[in-house]
Formats: C-alpha cells, sequence, structure tokens
C-alpha cells in the first residue's frame, strides 16, 4: 500500500533534488480577538453646569417681559412746611430753605400745583400750605394750624372747632352720607386724629395732632368721581402727614 505524500514533503523532495531551496509558504497569523474600547462616560464638570444655568436663567429673563410703567404708580414730592405766622410768612411757595426749619410733611402728587397762601389767609383760618391738581381744582390737600393748642381735646370737639372757620367743612358734616373717626398712635406714640367724611358730591380724608404746642390739621379734599378713580393715591396723600422735628 502507497504512503500518502503530504504536499509539504512533496516540495522539500522535489528541492533536494533539484539542488534548489523550497520556497516559503505565508504565514498566516491566527486569528484575533475583536479589542473592545471602552467608552467612558465623565461627569459634567461644575463650571459646565454654572453655564448651563446661566443660559437657562437668561432665557428666563429674556422671554419676561418688562413690569409696565404703569405698575410703579404715581409719583410723589415732598413738601416740607414750615407753619410759620402770618407775621414771619415771606410769600413764597416751594421747598427753598424750608427742610432744616420744618414742622411737617406731606406728599404732593407729581402734577398738582401748588396755589400761594395769602397773609390774610393765613391769618385768619390758620391756612398754611395747599396744593391742587390742575385738571380738576377742587380735588385737593391743604394744612391748617392753630397755635396755643397743647393736646388735643376729643374727637367731636376738635372736628367742630376746626368746622368753625371753614363753611365747606360744615356744609359737609351737615349734609355727611357716612363719617369715621379714629385714634392712632404713630412709632413715637404721638396721637393722631383721622376723620374720614364721605357727603354731598364730595369727599374728604383729615388728620389733625399736636406738637409743638400747635395743633395742625391736615386735608385731603376731592369731588365724588375724582374720589372715585383717584382713591388709592388720595389715601396716600392722607397718610403721608407727620409732624417733624421735636415734639
Amino acid at each position: 500500500m502507497a504512503a500518502a505524500i503530504s504536499p509539504l514533503a512533496f516540495f522539500s523532495a522535489a528541492a533536494a533534488s533539484t539542488g534548489t531551496t523550497a520556497p516559503k509558504l505565508p504565514q498566516i497569523p491566527p486569528p484575533q480577538k475583536p479589542q473592545i474600547i471602552p467608552i467612558l462616560q465623565s461627569k459634567p464638570s461644575l463650571s459646565s453646569l454654572t453655564a448651563a444655568g446661566s443660559a437657562i436663567a437668561i432665557a428666563a429673563i429674556v422671554s419676561t417681559s418688562p413690569p409696565s410703567l404703569a405698575d410703579a404708580g404715581p409719583a410723589f414730592n415732598v413738601y416740607y412746611g414750615t407753619a410759620a405766622s402770618a407775621a414771619n410768612y415771606g410769600g413764597l411757595g416751594g421747598n427753598a430753605n424750608k427742610k432744616d426749619s420744618a414742622e411737617y410733611v406731606y406728599d404732593v402728587p407729581d402734577g398738582w400745583k401748588e396755589r400761594l397762601v395769602s397773609k390774610v389767609e393765613k391769618g385768619t383760618n390758620g391756612t398754611d400750605s395747599e396744593f391742587y391738581n390742575p385738571k380738576k381744582r377742587s380735588e385737593k390737600e391743604y394744612l391748617t394750624f392753630l397755635a396755643g393748642i397743647r393736646q388735643l381735646g376729643p374727637k367731636d370737639v376738635i372736628l367742630n372747632n376746626l368746622a368753625l372757620s371753614d363753611v365747606n367743612l360744615q356744609d359737609q358734616i351737615a349734609s355727611a352720607e357716612s363719617f369715621s373717626a379714629e385714634e392712632k398712635k404713630d412709632e413715637n406714640g404721638q396721637i393722631y386724629y383721622e376723620y374720614e367724611i364721605d357727603g354731598a358730591g364730595t369727599h374728604s380724608l383729615i388728620s389733625v395732632t399736636c406738637a409743638k404746642n400747635k395743633l395742625y390739621a391736615h386735608f385731603v379734599n376731592a369731588p365724588t368721581p375724582e374720589w372715585n378713580r383717584d382713591q388709592d393715591m388720595l389715601r396716600h396723600v392722607h397718610e403721608s402727614f407727620k409732624t417733624i422735628g421735636s415734639y
């Protein structure tokens, strides 16, 4: 039986018989396993988170519409009153040289005009200052004072005494549809009487107090249509009145 001869033995025998070197067969590398490259998931850095947060905040600001100027409400100017006697009254309006010697303050709506108070009026009914709405002159605020009063009396007596020198106030009290009076104290313990009168066609807020041996009365008056329209603003004006300095 003939023996099987492998191809490699055949090429070796042929090379030996011919004296030549047998060609080398190419080496086939063994199959390699596929290399798995891991994908590392890194945590976001603090800077990237900060940048992302800033971007979100900016987007929120841009997307939010700015507040309307109308929402800011009306503007006011502070008036400084000196409550000087008629003999020392210079007849000049405004706040010039008044702030340092002021005895009381209140807010005036922006755009309102000051009415010049005469010496005669100041000497008879004690009116010290007055401002009005130029669009409706009967919408106004003013202050009267009376020297020589150390403290407040009963609320009804004080109001009746004020009405003695103010005919319009007399008529308003007589025709009042509603009336309220209350006592308040400020942060210094100073007493203020607060009156609200809803008369025939007119609404009034009155604040009365005593300081420096004087009685001060601050009035805010408005016809009913203007009161219905400007009630919040007029209440602010009323509540802004206070005396300043030593008591």
